[in-house]
């Protein structure tokens, strides 16, 4: 049996369906879609455990202190993002368009809300503006990239992207905040 998704999403899906079409629609283009399913599997962890890890080189003095706090933000963001997600339901895009939405890259599982990606791209962008601003950049372009490749390759809405967003400052604001 198939759990019971949220009205609100399914009117969601009916207005932004077209938008995601269309954006989907570039994935066509064979440079474009390698660049997105690049970005999507960087955004997937390796880029966020390479700059946990390498928080004691770029940072000496406090280096422990942030790879503590990075570590444990991501962790705890984790868990309520698979909370919120697999509680809400909200199908994938390519799932409930099908036949109007193709799939670019294999999903992990079956629902869309909110994009785990983007939430921790934007976390992780927010924790480095406060500690390595120097590395924005690198990161907020591969940020960018990473919640338009959610759209592009049909797994995510705009909506589920824009709330990955705001789960993932709001989290980094509240690990400043408490480690402040």
């Amino acid at each position: 049996m198939r759990p019971r998704t949220l009205a609100v999403f399914d009117r969601l899906d009916l207005l932004e369906w077209r938008l995601c079409q269309r954006f989907a629609s570039l994935s066509l283009y064979a440079p474009w879609l390698a660049t997105l399913r690049l970005a999507s599997r960087v955004g997937d962890w390796p880029v966020w455990v390479l700059l946990i890890a390498a928080q004691p080189l770029l940072q000496p003095q406090a280096g422990l202190t942030h790879f503590l706090q990075y570590a444990t933000t991501g962790l705890i963001a984790v868990v309520i993002y698979r909370l919120i997600k697999t509680r809400l339901c909200r199908e994938r895009p390519f799932i409930t368009f099908g036949n109007l939405i193709q799939c670019g890259e294999p999903a992990r599982d079956r629902y869309s809300f909110p994009s785990g990606h983007t939430m921790h791209a934007v976390m992780f962008c927010v924790l480095t503006a406060a500690h390595a601003p120097w590395l924005l950049p690198l990161l907020v372009p591969l940020a960018l990239l990473i919640a338009m490749s959610r759209v592009g390759l049909g797994l995510h809405y705009i909506s589920d992207v824009a709330a990955g967003a705001a789960i993932g400052y709001a989290f980094a604001l509240a690990s400043l905040y408490l480690a402040g």
